[in-house]
């Protein structure tokens, strides 16, 4: 993912600021207009309000937990705190490469006293998991290309005869193969059952192999929304944010999909083995980046819903667009009439199996 041109100078000045003393933290994200919220919402307050605190950006998000395993095995640690999905967490934690924490311990309390353990309630889904944001991998669409009925269900993806034109699908299976499931007739809630077994596996592939020849394959958050820009693809996954930012930052001509939007969490894992100093710093700025303002705040600059209950109240309006975010957001109730609940866990017991079927699935 590419930061833009003033998110890079912005980090860049940040960096060259600091006193001779100050601590570097390395922060690990996934670039474009979510790091950017993040930037925008708590790391910018917190460095005005800590000069000695230099906060550098680090784009891997998506090689986390390759990442953190070479770095464990090599004994050097350079991150400080990483920013990863939900699914991501259980692995990192499961493996030791995750610090446990206590949320009461950890993170303020909502303005009304309520313990940060009830205000995130189940959304800290382990024991190292601290959340952030709910969002969704949707679909979008152009308008001007899908005719006089736009596309209203998730099935319309795998209907080439109705919608002809390149699709894009993110490069794994997660999400493609339950919707894979979906449109070939197993029942929702029936889903991961099946998808535990080889048979579904190869049911879900299947299904995507009628469409594969038209599936442009993207590993970047960003690409999908430039291919419907382009006119490359007429219809395209990636998270809902994204979206938002085309639709509504760059008035590109693009619909919402929100049918089976798969939600998800993101959230921060602190490192095993940071040193001392390192850490109290980052506990620090864990508490003000996750209390119930900032996680509002960061609502002003992407339409991800806040995981605190209490910030939800908070959230207003675009910082620059001035529209309100509430109707944006995945969780508003026009957009949740049908979600698909992503199973964390299934995927931390499942996904190396599956990825390594879905890699050879797509070379051959």
């Amino acid at each position: 993912m590419k930061l833009t041109t003033t998110l890079l100078a912005t980090s860049a000045l940040v960096v060259s600021a600091g006193a001779a003393s100050a601590i570097d933290l390395t922060l690990v994200s996934w670039g474009g207009a979510y790091q950017k919220s993040q930037l925008k919402a708590y790391a910018e307050p917190y460095m005005a309000a800590n000069p000695d605190v230099n906060i550098i950006w680090d784009e891997s998000s998506a090689e986390a937990v390759a990442k953190l395993r070479a770095m464990n095995e090599a004994g050097n640690l350079t991150w400080d705190l990483v920013d990863v999905d939900a699914a991501d967490s259980f692995r990192l934690c499961d493996e030791g490469l995750a610090m446990e924490y206590d949320p009461d311990e950890l993170l303020a309390p909502a303005p009304d006293g309520t313990p940060a353990s009830e205000d995130f309630g189940a959304q800290i889904v382990n024991d190292c998991y601290i959340p952030q944001i709910v969002y969704s991998t949707t679909f979008g669409y152009r308008t001007d290309l899908v005719g006089d009925t736009p596309p209203s269900s998730i099935c319309d993806v795998f209907d080439l005869e109705a919608y002809p034109g390149k699709r894009s699908l993110e490069k794994r299976p997660i999400n493609n193969m339950e919707w894979a499931l979906l449109c070939d007739g197993v029942a929702k809630e029936d889903i991961y059952d099946v998808l535990a077994t080889d048979e579904g596996q190869q049911q879900a592939l299947a299904k995507l192999d009628t469409i594969k020849d038209q599936v442009i394959w993207w590993s970047a958050g960003a690409d999908t929304p430039q291919l419907l820009a382009d006119g490359e693809v007429v219809m395209g996954s990636t998270y809902n944010g994204r979206h938002f930012s085309a639709i509504a930052e760059q008035n590109q001509p693009i619909g919402m999909l929100w049918d089976a939007q798969v939600f998800s969490f993101d959230g921060w894992i602190i490192p095993t083995g940071l040193p001392e100093d390192r850490l109290a710093v980052v506990k620090d700025f864990l508490k003000f980046a996750t209390d119930t303002q900032r996680l509002a705040d960061q609502a002003k600059y992407i339409s991800y819903g806040p995981a605190r209950a209490s910030s939800a109240p908070l959230v207003g309006q675009h910082a620059e667009l001035g529209i309100d975010m509430a109707p944006h957001m995945p969780t508003d109730p026009a957009n949740a009439q049908n979600v698909f609940y992503y199973n964390f866990e299934f995927w931390a017991d499942y996904r190396d199996d599956i990825d390594a079927k879905f890699q050879a699935w797509l070379a051959g």
